[in-house]
């Protein structure tokens, strides 16, 4: 298996409290790996130490065999090797659509305008986003602003992509759409780490999944063996609780 990721006895510490803790896990090229877990079991948080939007407190994250916590590694090198896709979409609201995606581009990876727009137009139509380049983003539903924001994150051509709980912010009938383009996106053999709380897209897309509570990763598996036979305790009263909200629904 070749290993684009693995963070190793990851820990992190905000003042006092201990927000992760012991965390090990890798992701394989061409993996899709979800982590779920209920709100404020550090999920995003450890998403966040990934790319080092968050500086670990403890621990090594090896990307490509290097540990990109010591001193000597290029930082900034390595975040370019990551797509990340937020949950309240972070486009720059003065730029539209098409230059949205190409900024990066130009700054990070000097290309040229025209090579830059032409990347940018390949990866919006992958989200179904090319029709409209020259609007603003106040022109655009949520959903839609998400697409934009996968598709700028695609231009990059990242190793990986990182989504934070990317259908969180959505209005229910937008959901769908961005699941979409995710599910079209993982079969096309990206390497994708995904934090949601959309358990059936979880069950249906993730080659792995990694339940999280309390600042652990309590257990991980196919989503065969985590939907439908999880062997924690813990990991049980939480898909009951998650499967019974939805019925409430």
């Amino acid at each position: 298996m070749d290993k684009i990721i693995e963070v190793r006895h990851l820990s992190k510490w905000f003042g006092e409290n201990e927000i992760l803790s012991d965390i090990n896990f890798s992701v394989n090229k061409g993996e899709v790996v979800c982590i779920i877990g209920a709100s404020g079991s550090g999920k995003s948080t450890l998403l966040r130490c990934i790319n080092l939007l968050e500086k670990p407190s403890g621990g090594e994250i090896i990307y490509h065999g290097n540990n990109v916590l010591d001193n000597k590694h290029d930082v900034y090198a390595y975040r370019t090797k990551l797509g990340m896709v937020f949950q309240q979409f972070n486009l720059f609201n003065n730029h539209n659509v098409l230059s949205n995606c190409t900024i990066g581009q130009m700054k990070v990876l000097h290309r040229s305008k025209e090579e830059a727009e032409e990347v940018a137009m390949r990866f919006l139509k992958v989200v179904g986003m090319d029709q409209y380049i020259n609007a603003k983003p106040r022109q655009l539903s949520g959903g839609m602003k998400q697409r934009v924001a996968i598709a700028r994150a695609l231009s990059m051509e990242p190793d990986v992509m990182l989504f934070d709980e990317p259908t969180s912010a959505l209005d229910p009938e937008m959901v769908g759409e961005v699941l979409s383009v995710m599910k079209d996106l993982a079969k096309s053999g990206l390497t994708m780490l995904v934090v949601t709380h959309e358990m059936g897209f979880a069950s249906e897309v993730a080659d792995r999944v990694v339940f999280m509570d309390q600042g652990v990763i309590t257990e991980e598996g196919t989503p065969k063996e985590i939907f439908n036979n999880p062997k924690q305790e813990r990991t049980r009263e939480f898909l009951r609780r998650i499967l019974r909200d939805a019925k409430a629904e």
